[in-house]
């Protein structure tokens, strides 16, 4: 306030209250001032005195209630009565038509008889509520990709539930109203049940006549058979009358004779009921004959949807056959040998019948390129990628896999009118990242759909038909090829300079066989070389090569292949950053003549034409147009895109002479070269350095041989270091290529689209899965002989003793844990060196097995089985006229066989003592004694194995046999409870806890045997029997059951887990139903549950768009090593709340047992966080590549992708009803979709 002002106002003391306070309060000025004038705060002359005290107050507040404010009607809620209008009920919304009037007509003339009202199925069913194919079209019919509210259509191959079905089920429901009823309320934790406790323990026996059993003492007591009751006595169960019509045939027969047959018959009846005929599994994939001619071709198909110049091969004509009569075909085929014919084929049939094909590709750059081709044969074509929609109601549309997922889950319309589904290069579902979309996609197709199969050549075609012919439920007809249409020969090249430009050396010729001589020439060329060398400058190890013999080593190779009239030529090499060295290398190689000059320098300008002043004049650009003018050409993921087609373009040309690219051109491009060059075999995979797989090297080398053109096609494999070795090549070049293996995996986009219909169950996409083939193949005839086995469990009786009845069963199952147990630890012992050392000739062991029951033995021999197992020859004692035989050893892979587990004590021949040779199992070993006695080994045997020969079997044993089997019969007699063990912890040291505890159990059981009153009964053995078979059978029951059960599925754990996790974070509730964030996390494609959490802890709402986009690069951006990027204040606060986001997931992931949980830490990438950022802001391409040592092709796929995901967000946005953040990812988006990055593709053009 400036000097004099301060007088204007004026100021005075106020008393406040009773208390003495006091305020300062203007004082008014006079009318005639210009004063400004304050407000008030306080009443100017303090409280008037008509209030009254706050005594009264208080007093007047407790003794009336009804002054309260609470009561005071001017603050009560008003009422306004409402407007009578009856004449809205005057007209009432038309329901749909639910029947239909149908004319009846004379099935001979076609005259009318009547008409007869008939129901309209599928009635009211709509996108929203309904999978069947009848139902109405969607709101948005027109949309290509369907919306996430829609239901998907039924998948083919599933059952589709049909009303008249459900309603005969019901009909025919047997309630059960002590298993079947639910005691639990939904929504409820828990329930209440009304059963009683059962005790774990019987200590009191209940009365005979209470059990109705019938003992041994009732049937010896009787005076006629006729009265043994065997159980129920009501007569009804046929089957159950069986076995005592069979005992009371022959009323003469005494009881023993009889208790004799019923013990037979019962076990004959077991055995009957375990074996089962093998069934027969039902084959889905037919092969078709490719080496015989089709003659009846055209008399078969006299007018053909589609003709072609040239008569078409015996595979294509096959394929087309099964075309024309709607089969689903699988064709595996060698590199350019014309598959493109039946899909070609297959889109005119569809042209003619007015349906749609979808052709799918694993790449968007094969997108482009198939619409080219495409597009050229037929008029009606489209186009769908993430950023490009061309034409979207066309005949044939082309798209990646991944767009059509989401066709199916979304329930487009266009599925409707989808006649064919054709998947180009199926063998890309070994991907690990993108394999599992071929999968959905395939059991996502509705039973309408065929599909058409195109791959290389794999060994499992006719495997991997079956998958897809059992969950579609139709053929599949395979239809190979024999040969290449043009062979390949395979070379070695050793030479280094034009001197030894020679030095190519034919290793495999163009009959496949390989050329050992070849290989042969190839070492000595290498070895002479090396010898002059270490003449001139001494030894040397030479395993590769420098900057500089690496240009020589090309222009010899070029040079070579020149004067060979070998070009254009294809130099696979795996690293970017070596691909860029070659080319920039090879500044001096010119390969073009001036006219060739002339129409790449015309054709690349009319490329570029369309780009920004600025983006024309990039380094990459003007660099790539100098080598395209020289004939040389680069092709990797850092160029580039429209640079990239420019090259593919000329290279079909025939203008580059030489194109130094990746393994990405052997994609699927249809661009062949007379000779394909490999600068190494060896890459890097992401985890490691390997040789090349024998798929991937045949992929590669198949790019060689023009069809049409060349009569062989030249492959070179250049050996800069050593040669590599023959067993390698061998491998790489003769052998199998990779097998189709299943790469299915749970993602929580697939959990939440199937969970949010209910008909669908994510059990049933994971047994269909390629993973589970094997396991559900056999399920129709797993259900069949569970059938059986109920029939055959429904007759078992129980055991009829006193004494058995207690107990026998947990007997069985304390035997059957026993044995299993005990041979889990004898092979881990087998395992253990000292162990093995203890098991030589000579050490006395105790043996226990179905024939050999606790009797000792002694070590004479140690060898391995058929089935790599560990066998061992022993000396045991036995009856004379006894021969232990090897079937346990034969039936060695059957599993156990339960035997009682009795008391140990050890076995005595009761008549004259022998002794015979045994073969035995390391789990036949129940001890390893600490005894060893002096043998002759050899000697026993061959004594033995004489005597068992008719001439020489009255022979007596020699000295060495007899003085073992004498020690063998006084240790027995000497030691009747068993000798002394070796102790594994002890003796053996072995301290692993694990099979300490394993130990320590099995002495438990040992123990407790003594202990069960079964073993007490005089009829122990049979009754053993009869129970092993009972539960046999039931345990047989139950291995079907759970085959058949969710409960058998690989991936159910981990689905399990996964659900737990999206509980926890409230993306279904405890009934799986899918909630707001659930939905959410439908619309989007990449990292869905930290995208969600993003959006709905409003991280992205207050951000300005370019921060958006910057901070959302992380999820698509995926190189690992890049310069530092230099992040704003928001970045890094986005940047971290990312990574916040993400360490919560991994803990949930964590704390609910995934073990493959993603470390989503590692997963984002921020290294294009600022060249995102400044492109947003609008700065041009050229100054972000400044910013980031990133290369250039990167960056634009990047953004590309990032497009792509703001999109999502935006569609996530308008679901949660948030239009601020809507606007934000629309402008997003908008503000990066500009210039060379989303330059328009030239096959599109």
């Amino acid at each position: 306030m400036a000097e004099g002002e301060n007088d204007q106002f004026l100021f005075d003391l106020l008393q406040i209250g009773c208390n003495g306070n006091v305020e300062v309060i203007p004082v008014q000025p006079k009318k005639d001032t210009k004063v400004p004038t304050l407000p008030l705060k306080t009443l100017p002359n303090g409280i008037p005195p008509v209030l009254p005290e706050l005594n009264e107050d208080l007093e007047k507040l407790l003794t009336c209630l009804d002054d309260l404010p609470i009561h005071d009607i001017n603050r009560a809620q008003r009422f306004w009565p409402r407007e009578k209008q009856p004449e809205r009920l005057y007209s009432v919304d038309i329901c749909p038509v639910q029947t239909t009037i149908q004319v009846e007509r004379n099935p001979t003339t076609g005259q009318l008889i009547g008409f007869k009202e008939s129901f309209i199925p599928d009635m009211g069913k709509s996108s929203n509520n309904s999978l069947s194919l009848r139902r109405s079209p969607s709101v948005n019919y027109q949309d290509i990709r369907g919306n996430t509210i829609n239901y998907p259509f039924w998948p083919g191959g599933m059952d589709e539930p049909i009303l008249e079905n459900l309603n005969q089920e019901e009909s025919q429901m047997e309630i059960n109203l002590t298993t079947d009823l639910l005691n639990t309320a939904p929504n409820m934790p828990s329930g209440m049940t009304f059963e009683k406790k059962k005790t774990e323990s019987v200590e009191v026996l209940p009365v005979e006549s209470e059990m109705k059993l019938t003992t041994l003492v009732d049937i010896m007591a009787l005076d006629d058979i006729d009265d043994l009751d065997l159980g129920d006595s009501d007569g009804e169960d046929t089957n159950d009358s069986i076995i005592e019509q069979n005992i009371v045939d022959d009323d003469s027969k005494p009881k023993d004779e009889m208790l004799e047959n019923l013990v037979k018959v019962v076990k004959e009846a077991d055995e009957d009921k375990v074996k089962l005929p093998p069934p027969k599994p039902k084959e889905w994939a037919v092969c078709v004959d490719t080496k015989s001619p089709v003659d009846d071709f055209y008399k078969k198909i006299p007018v053909m949807a589609k003709t072609w110049p040239f008569e078409p091969d015996v595979f294509q004509k096959q394929a087309i056959l099964h075309l024309e009569n709607n089969d689903s075909v699988f064709v595996a085929a060698h590199t350019s040998a014309g598959k493109t014919v039946i899909a070609e084929y297959a889109i005119a049939l569809s042209l003619k019948h007015m349906t749609k094909t979808i052709y799918t590709s694993p790449i968007k750059a094969l997108s482009n390129q198939k619409y080219r081709d495409f597009k050229q044969t037929f008029d009606d074509v489209g186009l769908v990628t993430g950023d490009v929609q061309l034409n979207q109601t066309a005949s044939c549309l082309i798209m990646t896999t991944e767009i059509l997922r989401s066709m199916l889950y979304n329930g487009s319309d266009v599925i409707r009118d989808l006649e064919w589904v054709i998947f180009d290069e199926v063998h890309y579902i070994n991907d690990s990242e993108r394999g599992v979309v071929w999968e959905e996609v395939l059991i996502m197709l509705p039973d309408h759909c065929n599909v058409i199969l195109l791959s290389a050549t794999v060994p499992n075609t006719v495997e991997f038909a079956n998958w897809v012919g059992q969950i579609k439920r139709k053929k599949i007809y395979v239809i190979s090829t024999q040969k290449r249409p043009v062979p390949l020969e395979h070379y070695l090249y050793t030479g280094n300079s034009n001197k030894t430009s020679n030095e190519l050396f034919l290793l495999i010729d163009d009959k496949g066989n390989f050329l050992t001589n070849g290989y042969k020439k190839a070492l000595e060329a290498k070895k002479e070389r090396a010898s002059k060398r270490s003449q001139n400058f001494g030894a040397k190890v030479n395993r590769g090569a420098n900057p500089s013999q690496e240009k020589n080593i090309w222009l010899s190779v070029i040079e070579m292949l020149k004067s060979k009239d070998q070009l254009p030529a294809v130099a696979f090499t795996f690293s970017k950053k070596k691909i860029d060295e070659n080319a920039y290398h090879l500044q001096s190689l010119d390969l073009t003549s001036s006219s060739e000059k002339n129409e790449i320098h015309v054709f690349f300008q009319k490329s570029i034409n369309k780009l920004k002043g600025s983006d024309k004049s990039l380094p990459q650009v003007i660099l790539m147009a100098d080598m395209l003018k020289r004939g040389v050409g680069v092709h990797h993921s850092g160029i580039l895109p429209i640079l990239k087609e420019v090259v593919e373009m000329l290279f079909g040309r025939g203008l580059v002479k030489i194109l130094f690219s990746t393994e990405t051109f052997a994609m699927g491009v249809n661009m062949p070269a007379r000779t394909v060059v490999f600068d190494s075999i060896r890459k890097h995979d992401g985890t490691n350095f390997r040789n090349l797989l024998p798929g991937e090297y045949i992929q590669m080398a198949g790019r060689a041989g023009r069809r049409g053109i060349d009569t062989t096609g030249t492959v070179i494999i250049l050996c800069k270091g050593d040669v590599p070795e023959a067993a390698e090549l061998h491998k790489m070049m003769l052998g199998k290529p990779t097998k189709l293996e299943s790469q299915f995996r749970l993602t929580y986009s697939m959990i939440l689209n199937l969970l949010r219909v209910e008909q669908l169950r994510v059990e049933d996409m994971m047994k269909r899965s390629f993973s589970e083939f094997h396991a559900q193949k056999d399920v129709s005839q797993h259900k069949e002989a569970l059938a059986t086995l109920n029939k055959s469990i429904a007759v078992i009786k129980d055991i009829e003793c006193f004494t058995c009845c207690v107990d026998l069963e947990k007997y069985f199952e304390a035997c059957s844990q026993y044995l299993r147990l005990k041979r889990d630890l004898q092979l881990l012992i087998l395992t253990h060196p000292i162990a093995l050392k203890s098991l030589s000739p000579g050490r006395i062991i105790i043996i226990n097995n179905s024939q050999l029951k606790f009797a000792l033995g002694v070590i004479l021999n140690t060898y391995t089985g058929t089935h790599n197992e560990r066998l061992f020859t022993v000396l045991v004692l036995s009856e004379k006229g006894v021969d232990y035989t090897s079937e346990d050893v034969k039936s060695v892979m059957n599993g156990i066989k339960v035997r009682p587990v009795l008391t140990k004590k050890l076995y005595e021949p009761e008549g004259p003592c022998w002794h015979s040779l045994a073969t035995i199992r390391g789990d036949d070993i129940d001890v390893i004694t600490v005894k060893t006695i002096k043998v002759e080994a050899d000697k026993i045997i061959s004594d033995v194995k004489k005597r068992q020969q008719d001439r020489f079997k009255d022979n007596p044993p020699s000295k060495s046999v007899s003085v073992v089997a004498q020690e063998l019969i006084r240790l027995t007699q000497a030691n009747p409870q068993g000798l002394k063990g070796l102790d594994p912890v002890k003796d053996f040291r072995i301290k692993d806890i694990d099979y300490i505890e394993q130990f320590r159990s099995l002495q438990f059981l040992e123990e407790s045997f003594g202990e069960y009153n079964c073993i007490h009964c005089p009829l122990f053995d049979e009754h053993f029997e009869q129970i092993r078979g009972n539960m046999e059978l039931k345990n047989e029951y139950k291995r079907l059951v759970h085959l058949l059960s969710d409960d058998s599925l690989i991936l159910l754990p981990e689905y399990q887990q996964r659900m737990e996790v999206l509980r926890s974070l409230n993306y279904t509730n405890d009934q799986n139903t899918v909630q707001l964030k659930g939905r959410v996390a439908c619309e989007i494609s990449t990292h869905e549950l930290i995208i969600t959490e993003l959006v709905f802890e409003n991280v992205l709402t207050d951000l300005h768009p370019a921060d958006i986009a910057a901070i959302l690069s992380c999820m698509v951006f995926e190189q690992k090593r890049c310069s530092e990027p230099n992040l704003t204040t928001e970045l890094e606060k986005g940047r971290d709340h990312i990574l916040k986001i993400a360490e919560n997931v991994s803990r949930l992931q964590k704390e609910h047992g995934i073990l493959t949980a993603e470390d989503y830490a590692e997963t984002f990438k921020f290294g294009l966080m600022e060249v995102v950022f400044e492109w947003a802001r609008g700065l041009p391409f050229s100054e972000i590549t400044k910013l980031t040592d990133v290369q250039e092709g990167i960056i634009v796929r990047c953004i590309q992708r990032l497009h792509e995901t703001l999109r999502d967000v935006r569609n996530a946005a308008r679901i949660i009803g948030d239009p601020v953040l809507y606007q934000k990812m629309e402008e997003a988006s908008n503000i990066i979709k500009r210039d060379i990055v989303f330059a328009a593709s030239l096959y599109t053009q």
